[in-house]
């Protein structure tokens, strides 16, 4: 299981291993933390109390300061992974649901003719609804779209990277999704 990582003020910033954590922790560098504690890294005995030294990881972490290499985005990175997982592998022509070899990234306004590789618009097609519309527009197609596409939220963003998430983990981030998100579904 990953740690999800917080900026102090709350916004999410990335996954990091346990172990990651724990040097957050070991250099006082967790500001809070939610949920309980769900993996405990053991250290050596120390001499002075005889003690085993051990870290308690949490399944979010909020760390202090500014985190540089994990920058704050204004919109997501898109990614096919992200992509089938948001329009839950349903073709968004045939509306049939596919296993995510047999899906691929469809462009409504085809690149070649001018559209953007973004979230607004992208889709998710099966190889033959894709290969169907080819180049042209939908509606020049005669293919309608069952459902739109829009930009994800940086929490359902989290959401959406495909992780095992706990539930503590989950419950943060969906209070934050916008309630008209396909991840509610």
């Amino acid at each position: 299981m990953d740690v999800l990582q917080l900026d102090v003020s709350g916004r999410p910033q990335a996954w990091i291993s346990p172990r990651e954590a724990a040097i957050l922790y070991a250099s006082d560098g967790v500001a809070w933390t939610l949920g309980d504690a769900f993996h405990v890294l053991r250290g050596g005995i120390q001499r002075s109390t005889g003690l085993q030294s051990r870290i308690d990881v949490h399944p979010i972490v909020a760390v202090r300061g500014v985190v540089p290499s994990r920058a704050w985005r204004l919109t997501p990175a898109l990614s096919n992974p992200k992509l089938f997982n948001r329009d839950r592998q349903v073709c968004a022509y045939c509306g049939g649901h596919f296993h995510v070899d047999d899906l691929t990234r469809e462009h409504i306004i085809p690149v070649s003719r001018g559209g953007a590789d973004s979230w607004m618009n992208c889709i998710t097609a099966c190889r033959a609804c894709n290969g169907r519309k080819g180049s042209r527009l939908p509606e020049e197609a005669h293919m309608g779209l069952l459902y739109l596409p829009y930009e994800p939220s940086l929490h359902e963003d989290m959401i959406l990277r495909g992780r095992r998430i706990v539930v503590d983990q989950m419950d943060f981030l969906l209070a934050s999704v916008p309630r008209s998100s396909r991840v509610h579904g």
